[in-house]
């Protein structure tokens, strides 16, 4: 794959993560925002008769603008990072075509980079953390991460070699187990953080959890319609129309 194409994708990636970042931001502001008011009113109500901390930025203007900038700018990022991964990968994981290679790098990004860190260490809405382990709960949340796609990689270069012996099935079969158990053993052996208040929603906490998979859901999802089909379309060009002239017809 020479420059002109890698840069071609990349500039595609960006954009189809652009594109996916406008409809996570919608499902973000529709579902997400919701309960992270719900969680700001509990930490109000526990904080009633304290000091309050002065407010910086307004909520509306987070829930709006810096909603939108975040997200967005995330997906512009992850979208050119994902699209050099694409140009690394296509040819190199199987014999699958542009479309496929994409969906099947974004779902695979999806569950090493945060379905993986989610079910050790889920989201938390505002009210739901203490503040003295905020270093140590983010620093094992990116370790998760980590281990999550150093393993997805380990466990495709296993797949492929264990292939030629097994056959493409029972080698694909033999890679996810054994990247299950190489998770398994990281969640027993990874400290449990346990910070939700007693009294906190439980309703509340769900819907903030829910809202943030679907979000990531969305934004991955999307991403790998949009990209597969922008380099489908780039590398795969349809067969060009040949225009056809119509016979004229003789003077009588």
């Amino acid at each position: 794959m020479n420059s002109a194409t890698v840069r071609n994708l990349l500039v595609r990636g960006m954009l189809a993560g652009l594109g996916a970042g406008v409809l996570a931001l919608i499902v973000a502001y529709f579902l997400g925002e919701p309960s992270v008011d719900s969680a700001i009113s509990f930490e109000e109500s526990r904080a009633a008769g304290h000091e309050h901390e002065v407010e910086l930025v307004s909520r509306s203007l987070q829930s709006t603008a810096g909603l939108a900038t975040g997200v967005l700018v995330y997906g512009v990022a992850f979208g050119g990072i994902a699209a050099l991964a694409f140009c690394f990968a296509l040819g190199r994981v199987g014999r699958f075509s542009p479309r496929a290679t994409a969906l099947l790098l974004s779902g695979c990004a999806l569950l090493a980079v945060y379905v993986v860190p989610f079910l050790k260490y889920p989201a938390n809405p505002p009210a739901v953390g203490d503040h003295d382990t905020i270093a140590k709960r983010t620093t094992l949340y990116f370790l998760m991460m980590v281990l999550g796609v150093l393993l997805a990689i380990a466990a495709t270069i296993l797949g492929k070699r264990l292939a030629p012996r097994l056959g493409t099935w029972y080698a694909t079969v033999a890679a996810v187990a054994a990247f299950a158990l190489a998770i398994g053993l990281a969640y027993a052996f990874l400290p449990v953080i346990n910070e939700v208040p007693a009294d906190f929603p439980a309703a509340v906490l769900w819907r903030f959890r829910v809202s943030a998979l679907a979000i990531q859901i969305t934004l991955w999802g999307g991403f790998g319609l949009a990209f597969g089909e922008l380099a489908e379309r780039l590398l795969n060009p349809g067969p060009a129309k040949v225009a056809t002239a119509r016979p004229v017809a003789a003077p009588n």
